[in-house]
């Protein structure tokens, strides 16, 4: 029987993106300000630094991520002094413009009635900062207490160890095929597969349900029952 419910947080429950590309936006601006030479960089550029520093650093927090790629972007137009207060600025903005998607909270309300639900995340998004507060029984974060990023099984123990269950009573809901569903799966819990974009299924992706919103997760799992 399912009693907890644990879910990814970004582009899961929180619609990251937007907010991402705000705050490079805002980014861009102030290193535009600051030297005219920042007026040939483009969004895109912004955008592909992160891409550019991201395999190397992948075990890495997500804020050394984020700050590795800033510090590539500013270091294109000799402002690589200014990391700090650019980190400020992209930070800021990106919590600021963070909100949980539209079918995320009716979502949560319907399914608290029935089970315990968990907030589980190798990114930095915090429920208090995206318009999620008071809607999880607990919350798991990668390098916080020790916690190893998905898909590392140890991710998924404390997961559990957090929601005092078993992995045959948690359900793991997320965006991902490889870290939401195929590492869920492996640590034992069943895997529910987001995909609102309709994406092809990846070869070997066997979840044990696929939906395209939210809002299918609460009869989907009366119907485990």
């Amino acid at each position: 029987m399912v009693t907890t419910v644990v879910f990814d947080a970004d582009e899961t429950l929180v619609d990251l993106r937007p907010a991402v590309t705000s705050a490079l936006v805002a980014v861009l601006a102030e290193m535009r300000r600051l030297t005219p030479a920042a007026r040939e960089v483009t969004l895109a550029e912004l955008e592909s630094d992160w891409s550019a520093v991201f395999a190397d650093l992948a075990a890495e927090p997500v804020t050394r991520i984020r700050r590795a790629a800033l510090a590539r972007s500013l270091s294109r137009v000799g402002l690589a002094g200014e990391l700090d207060r650019i980190a400020e600025i992209f930070f800021a903005r990106r919590f600021a413009a963070t909100r949980p998607f539209a079918d995320t909270l009716p979502a949560l309300a319907a399914l608290r009635r029935s089970y315990a639900l968990g907030f589980a995340t190798n990114g930095n998004s915090r429920p208090d900062r995206c318009g999620l507060s008071a809607q999880f029984s607990f919350e798991i974060y990668a390098h916080v207490g020790g916690v190893p990023k998905k898909p590392a099984p140890g991710f998924f123990g404390a997961v559990l160890s957090a929601a005092g269950t078993t992995p045959g009573a948690a359900v793991h809901v997320g965006d991902s095929p490889e870290h939401d569903v195929r590492a869920a799966q492996a640590a034992g819990l069943r895997a529910v597969w987001l995909n609102r974009a309709g994406l092809p299924r990846p070869a070997g992706l066997r979840p044990d349900a696929e939906i395209r919103s939210l809002a299918e997760l609460p009869s989907l799992l009366a119907a485990w029952h």
